[in-house]
């Protein structure tokens, strides 16, 4: 198979959840999140030299939005270079995605000042926008040509109960769609990313120490998904599938699950707050004990 018709689509989605950066920007052993973004383009770049027919995206997922940095929103990523003259002998491309990503970041972070800031992060919809990407490439794509797409998603902020249907939508779409979810958790684990990489296949990797980001992107996810069983990868991890429920948004080990539209709750509700089904109480059977019939002698 030739080079024009092998391609290897990646999409990564960075958290740039303002309150968990900010915190974290206090201490002298974390980086800052303008570092973290250095080192996703480290990152970017070298996928992007492994293979000139290699394609990647950049979305940064905030508190209120998910925008893309990577192509530019309404722009075709077709001849963009042509913007871009090579400056002290730098590749045309890397220059461009540089460039690109930073302006759309700084654009980004003076937005996000105006309105009210959460500390959700709102990661599904990340995951949405990146699926739709990957599905429009392969809409365009020729016919003959081998596409095989993947997301890293790079997690800082804590989950979010609220967007566990959402979450839990995104990842079978990426199952039925062959598309693999990695993640690289900065903070917390996450048990909602743990299910999504056992479910697409992908790889769940909480890092130590977030000063060597660079050198786990590398090392870990920058390796096409067909070699990754003849690496020496992290262990895997024992994955929560623990489900939120959908009255308090908390997860439970043990709870209600609704016979006619599926939904959990942690306590018990004579009606289903989703689809408003009324459940019949039956009682507790009968202990009345059937008369004997009596026995006559035979004549």
């Amino acid at each position: 198979m030739s080079d024009e018709e092998d391609c290897d689509c990646l999409v990564v989605i960075v958290d740039v959840n303002p309150v968990w950066w900010g915190q974290r920007s206090k201490s002298s052993h974390q980086i800052t999140l303008t570092e973290c973004i250095e080192n996703v383009l480290v990152f970017v770049n070298s996928h992007l030299m492994m293979k000139h027919t290699n394609q990647i995206a950049i979305i940064a997922s905030h508190t209120h939005e998910s925008r893309f940095l990577y192509p530019r929103r309404n722009s075709e990523s077709t001849d963009a270079t042509d913007e871009i003259r090579s400056a002290d002998g730098k590749y045309e491309l890397f220059a461009l995605v540089d460039n690109t990503v930073m302006e759309e970041f700084k654009k980004l972070m003076t937005e996000s000042h105006t309105g009210s800031v959460h500390t959700d992060t709102l990661l599904s919809g990340s995951l949405a926008m990146a699926l739709c990407y990957i599905n429009k490439l392969d809409k365009k794509s020729k016919v003959g040509v081998k596409r095989r797409s993947r997301i890293l998603v790079i997690k800082a902020s804590d989950d979010s109960a609220s967007q566990y249907m959402n979450f839990m939508n995104v990842i079978f779409t990426a199952q039925k769609q062959n598309v693999l979810i990695d993640a690289c958790v900065l903070g917390n684990d996450s048990g909602l990313l743990q299910q999504a990489c056992d479910i697409s296949h992908g790889i769940y990797l909480k890092i130590p120490q977030i000063k060597g980001l660079v050198q786990y992107l590398l090392w870990v996810f920058l390796p096409a998904a067909s070699l990754r069983d003849t690496l020496v990868l992290p262990p895997a991890i024992q994955v929560d599938y623990r489900a939120a429920c959908f009255c308090h948004r908390t997860l439970v080990d043990v709870g209600y699950v609704c016979s006619v539209c599926l939904s959990i709750f942690c306590q018990f509700s004579p009606i289903c707050s989703t689809c408003h089904t009324a459940f019949k109480f039956m009682g507790p059977p009968s202990m009345k004990s059937k008369k004997k019939k009596s026995s006559l002698p035979a004549s």
